[in-house]
């Protein structure tokens, strides 16, 4: 078989095993898509929203009747009479009109709901930036071990030559016993490689909630911005922090409106029914003005306290903006220097790469001794590895720039699957549910969801 048949038959066996593996292996989309469904923090925050969403109907609950039903019994014995008294009561109270504290609660529960939801999306982009950077860190690693057994084979193959070399009085035991020891460095090296391989498969099955298998390589790029200002303006806009602190401004605003009604009064009514079994059933209705005239300055204590953290949100809320918007020029400029860096370590591969080959021509010659080649392959090995480095850099550069946009969400990058509805648990118990079919209806939401 001629050389160039060989070389057919052995590329040809090559892509017949590459298909099935290509087949088998997990994407970028495949491990994001795990993380979002196996993340336990996204579970953990997702009750913390439902439990917001309850506080919505506690409150709507407050303003309706409360019926309570009650049974009991007195037995009495006196010098003349003995017996057992049997009593049934239904009782009923109702806040007929609290002046603004009803609606101001609400207003308040409802804009911390809202805050809860973005506080949702900024954990979502947490868990997607992890498995990114889990993904994009493994395969940096694999990359490294590869390069370093190929650098182990490099040095095997020259400390041989070295030998050879040796043993017919070419060069002197020093030759030798620097290629030697370069091969010791190498042997470590790799071993470090590896270990750090162990640990990237660790985080791997940390930030996706599996162990990984084949990866594929990175697909392209997602689109971010055209210019470091309209990225600016898109985090302005969308970042999920940015919109949770403007509901947390609502809130407190809310408070003020609530602390002010605190001040006024409240009318109440109620209703009671009794019956006996001495025939003496009875039947009350009333109606109740209450005014606090004096509380010890309480009421003007919470008042000040309110706008103080309606004041401490308002400031909040433009730190964060201002720390948002700082966090995308990091985030540009990180990108920008990754893109230089991956240009120079082209650059330095290609001069490297000649450098090599031309002291190992000059070797052969007699010209360079062998730690000129040594240095030479130590020299095109850093540059190989300073490009995986930029590369890594560059992609969890674009993903981190597109979190810090507020757009790293599983809807904004089109992955394909059913996710949460923040709105479903909401619309089921925003009206205070207490009926069975209203809880059959719950059962089968949170069933929906996971739950």
């Amino acid at each position: 078989m001629t050389s160039l048949g060989k070389w057919l038959r052995v590329g040809i066996l090559g892509a017949a095993l590459a298909l099935p593996q290509a087949a088998w292996a997990d994407s970028l989309a495949d491990a994001l898509i795990a993380a979002y469904r196996n993340s336990n923090i996204l579970e953990q925050n997702r009750a913390v929203l439902r439990a917001a969403d309850e506080d919505v109907a506690i409150a709507v609950a407050s303003l309706r009747p409360v019926l309570a039903f009650r049974v009991g019994g007195v037995y009495s014995h006196t010098k003349y009479t003995e017996g057992l008294t049997n009593t049934v009561s239904l009782l009923a109270e109702m806040t007929l009109y609290d002046f603004g504290r009803n609606k101001a609660t609400i207003a308040a529960r409802k804009s911390a709901v809202l805050a809860a939801r973005q506080s949702l999306v900024s954990y979502e982009q947490d868990v997607l930036l992890a498995a990114v950077t889990a993904y994009v860190g493994l395969q940096q690693a694999q990359d490294t071990v590869a390069l370093r057994q190929s650098n182990l084979r490099l040095i095997s193959q020259e400390l041989q030559a070295a030998r050879d070399r040796f043993e017919v009085g070419e060069i002197t035991r020093t030759d030798v016993a620097i290629a030697d020891s370069r091969l010791a460095a190498s042997q470590s090296e790799l071993a470090a490689a590896q270990g750090d391989l162990t640990v990237a498969r660790e985080n791997y099955k940390l930030a996706i909630g599996k162990l990984p298998g084949r990866l594929q390589r990175l697909p392209a790029m997602p689109r971010t911005a055209s210019s470091l200002d309209e990225a600016k303006s898109v985090a302005i806009r969308m970042h999920p922090l940015v919109r949770q602190l403007q509901h947390e401004v609502a809130t407190a605003e809310a408070g003020i409106v609530l602390a002010k009604a605190n001040m006024g009064p409240t009318l109440s009514g109620n209703i009671a029914a009794s019956d006996n079994n001495v025939d003496t059933d009875s039947f009350s209705a009333s109606v109740t003005l209450n005014q606090t005239i004096y509380a010890g300055g309480s009421f003007s204590a919470l008042y000040r306290q309110s706008l103080a953290r309606r004041d401490t949100a308002r400031a909040q809320l433009h730190q964060s903006t201002a720390q948002v918007v700082q966090a995308v020029a990091a985030a540009w400029s990180n990108i920008e220097v990754a893109r230089a860096s991956i240009a120079a370590s082209e650059r330095q591969i290609r001069s490297a790469q000649t450098a090599y080959e031309g002291v190992k021509e000059e070797a052969r010659l007699g010209s360079r001794t062998t730690l000129d080649v040594l240095d030479a392959e130590q020299e095109l090995l850093s540059a190989r590895t300073s490009r995986l480095t930029a590369q890594s850099n560059y992609s969890i550069g674009v993903y981190t720039l597109l979190s810090r946009m507020g757009l790293l969400t599983v809807d904004h990058l089109k992955l394909g699957i059913p996710t949460y509805d923040p709105e479903a648990y909401y619309n089921a118990v925003k009206s205070a549910p207490a009926t069975s079919s209203q809880g059959k209806r719950l059962d089968r939401i949170l069933k929906s969801i996971g739950n």
